[in-house]
């Protein structure tokens, strides 16, 4: 079942019944005859939005195509090739196994019997016997040629799809197929709004919002992201022998969505449309036994199709990995993210390419987190195996220098090849000597990127459990590419002894978290980031929800989706009680901003924290991140600051909320002087010359966007945990929160409360580490701010 994922489309048909999300039926709207078009009243949104959404994504119509194309014939060349190899090759004369003379006029006797190529293959007339006489081998080319056929339709079936959106583009849109790449989504997104005002592509409402688009491609995907988030799906096993595991593949999670969403007997009757008798509790017991039946079906039906599954993964698997592991053994010690990681990490209403770019920045800092991790005993036996298996290579490769005739000998290539790849296997498990790790802030560091971290894990980072649980998000290659050819096997058995037993759960969660909107159709409820149902009082929205337990979402997914989805949409206009939540956010920032370290001081200590953290980034976004996580350990370790005085130690909430208190956006400076959530006169990049274009570039304002998200999810875990143990010790203080419900009534917004602008290009005053002589003041104010951490005051104006 390899690249079902990518497959997925194929399996999806297209639904022409009318979008009619009940609510508005009788909303008559006026179109200009001039814009009277076939983007008007379009039935399929959810469709249309998708295919919008991956054509920009996959760089237009000709690079979609030519995909789709290699796909077909990339199919059809391993079904042939693999006929091929099992039926047409005479491997007894390949081997040498058999005696081959060739004789003829002009033959040279030397080369009598010297084997070629072609001596190895059969005639054409003996290798369609040979395929004639196996009835196996007839039977699955049938079967192939089926699927092929099947696929054939599809690919063309696409191409005049895309073709319809490639003109879309063009005529509405106004964004020619050259010119493509040179947009971003959120500007694509921003045309598709300002259309829906002229051309009524959905006539059920007047205009659409961000939040609408994304709940149209998002819809299904937001469903399995809860159903993840509260443990709904059986994806974490527990095995006699190995534990818990955590075991979600493309095929099993294939399953999952087929029985669902978009399969026969699923639970939505359209696209958009979750079946009304899934709405009422009445019948709920009926309705988990034939959800049950469907999945038995589902379970047997993987199980009989399993020895075809598990042929094709071997096959793709093989073509795919050989010459890889060949060229690179050591890329199967590689790392990536795993299917459930992706869905585990992934905020609600975040798209595709923001959820990779975010995991693409989270890659080096987790990756430097595992390798902190060595075992001695298996480092022992690695240094001794490649001292081994390089004392054999290397006598291997002198006798090939010496005389090349020994490369003659049977098998000698063979053992020259698997020496090399047991020493570079073994070799990935020697630590560097060198190197020194600090798992706390490596930890931490990983956090700002994937922005979910359990509560466990905080002050246990060194621990070999914190690993292994890291490790069913970050997993290696070899491991991914085991679990995808086992897949065929075991996921017949968990869809029939864990997910039926899961039916009556999975009914209720979908009665109860499905909400219907005018427009958009059923949604899921977590999908909406409304804090007052799904809140959670730890997570900083005390007082304004009213979810009980079983509606709350887990670690803090929800008000950390709203933050994620305000900030990459900026012009996005939040609900009341949204709106509420962000506005008590921003004023228990600038709060704890007063009690922390200046902007300047954690830009000037930039180089020292980042080189403790080992970045090897000198952007402007990346020596924030690393000043903030740094900054604590550098305070309470007793370094001095600038002037040779020691600074108050101080939290890594205080120093986020320090740097969130200035980090603004002026109006002349940017394009969308709304992209922050912290607007003031006066902004980061405030010396920022007006000719420098890279600053202002798109790609340096999503790096700024990415890294105040990164600020805000470490300062929101920081105020987490002071809330579940607020007498906890942190970093030599004691920390006493400010509770959010009191803040506007005790601490409001002083005008004072906001930070000097800062400069991300300025350069950096270097720390005289070990100075103890004090230096003569040369401002009360600059003291003021170094030893007690206030900010100077300044005009009336507020950054509030």
């Amino acid at each position: 079942m390899a690249n079902f994922e990518a497959y997925q489309e194929y399996h999806r048909i297209e639904d022409f019944e009318e979008d009619s999300p009940p609510g508005e039926e009788d909303l008559l709207v006026h179109v200009p005859e001039g814009l009277k078009d076939s983007w008007h009243h379009i039935k399929n949104l959810d469709n249309f939005f998708t295919r919008i959404y991956q054509f920009h994504q996959k760089n237009g119509f000709a690079c979609m195509m030519l995909s789709e194309f290699f796909e077909l014939f990339q199919f059809l060349f391993v079904v042939t090739f693999t006929t091929f190899l099992f039926n047409c090759v005479e491997y007894d004369i390949l081997f040498a196994n058999r005696a081959v003379n060739h004789t003829g006029p002009g033959q040279n006797p030397l080369d009598r019997n010297k084997v070629s190529l072609p001596d190895a293959i059969l005639p054409t007339q003996q290798c369609t016997e040979r395929i004639q006489e196996n009835s196996w081998i007839i039977f699955l080319l049938i079967m192939a040629a089926i699927f092929w056929v099947y696929r054939m339709v599809k690919v063309f079936c696409n191409i005049l799809s895309y073709w319809e959106i490639r003109q879309f583009y063009i005529k509405a849109l106004k964004i020619r197929m050259e010119e493509l790449c040179n947009f971003t989504w959120q500007e694509v997104q921003c045309r598709l709004i300002s259309l829906q005002r002229e051309q009524q592509m959905c006539i059920h409402k007047k205009e659409l919002t961000e939040l609408d688009i994304y709940h149209r491609i998002l819809r299904f995907k937001n469903y399995m992201v809860a159903m993840v988030n509260k443990s709904l799906l059986p994806v974490q096993l527990k095995l006699p022998l190995l534990g818990n595991l955590v075991f979600l593949t493309q095929g099993l999670k294939y399953n999952f969505e087929l029985i669902l969403f978009w399969g026969p007997g699923s639970l939505f009757q359209n696209k958009w449309n979750l079946h009304p008798k899934y709405k009422r509790a009445g019948n709920r017991l009926e309705l988990a036994q034939q959800l049950s039946r469907v999945i038995l079906l589902m379970g047997l039906a993987n199980l009989i199709l399993c020895p075809f599954i598990l042929v094709w993964q071997v096959l793709y698997a093989f073509f795919s990995y050989t010459e890889i592991i060949r060229r690179e053994p050591g890329s199967l010690g590689a790392r990536r993210w795993s299917l459930y990681g992706r869905l585990y990490l992934r905020h609600f209403n975040e798209l595709d390419h923001e959820l990779h770019g975010r995991l693409g920045r989270g890659y080096k800092p987790t990756s430097k987190y595992m390798n902190s991790f060595t075992s001695p005993l298996l480092t022992v036996l690695a240094k001794n195996v490649a001292f081994f298996s390089g004392s054999v290579l290397a006598v291997l490769i002198a006798l090939t220098v010496y005389d090349e005739d020994v490369l003659t000998v049977q098998h000698i290539l063979t053992a020259i090849t698997v020496l090399g790849v047991i020493i570079t296997i073994t070799r990935s498990f020697i630590p560097d000597e060198h190197m020194v790790w600090c798992p706390e802030q490596l930890l931490q560091c990983v956090l700002a990127h994937i922005h979910y971290m359990p509560d466990h894990w905080r002050g246990h980072a060194n621990k070999s459990e914190t690993r292994d649980e890291v490790a069913q998000l970050f997993q290696y290659k070899a491991v991914f590419i085991l679990e995808e050819l086992m897949s065929p096997i075991i996921t017949p058995f968990i869809l029939i002894f864990h997910l039926r037993n899961k039916s009556l759960e999975i009914i209720d969660f979908f009665r109860n978290f499905t909400v219907e909107v005018v427009g958009v159709g059923d949604i899921c409820s977590f999908a909406q980031m409304d804090i007052r149902r799904h809140g959670n009082p730890m997570w900083m929205s005390e007082g304004q929800t009213e979810a009980s337990v079983y509606q709350q979402a887990e670690n803090g997914k929800t008000e950390l989706s709203l933050m994620h989805f305000t900030i990459k949409n900026p012009r996005w206009q939040p609900p009341q009680e949204s709106s509420v939540f962000i506005s008590h956010l921003k004023e228990k920032v600038h709060h704890d901003a007063q009690g922390g370290p200046p902007t300047q001081l954690l830009l000037s200590e930039a180089p020292l924290c980042s080189s403790l953290l080992s970045n090897e980034s000198g952007n402007g976004p990346d020596n924030l991140l690393a000043s903030v996580l740094a900054h604590p350990v550098l305070t309470a370790s007793g370094l001095p600051g600038r002037d040779r005085r020691f600074v108050a130690p101080s939290t890594a909430a205080s120093a986020a909320a320090s740097v969130l208190a200035s980090l603004s956006i002026s109006h002349s400076q940017l394009p969308h002087p709304e992209g922050t959530l912290y607007r003031s006169d006066h902004t980061v990049m405030d010396s920022v010359s007006a000719s420098d274009s890279q600053i202002k570039s798109t790609a340096m304002l999503s790096e700024f966007a990415s890294a105040e998200m990164s600020l805000h999810a470490i300062y929101m875990h920081e105020v987490h945990q002071q809330n579940s143990l607020p007498n906890q010790r942190t970093s030599g203080q004691w920390q006493n929160p400010v509770p959010m419900r009191d803040l506007s009534r005790n601490t409001g917004c002083p005008a004072n409360s906001s930070h000097t602008p800062v400069s991300l290009t300025s350069v950096p005053t270097p720390l005289r580490l070990g100075g103890w002589t004090e230096e003569e003041e040369e401002d009360a104010e600059e003291e003021e701010i170094l030893n007690s951490g206030s900010t100077p005051k300044q005009d009336s104006r507020s950054s509030c």
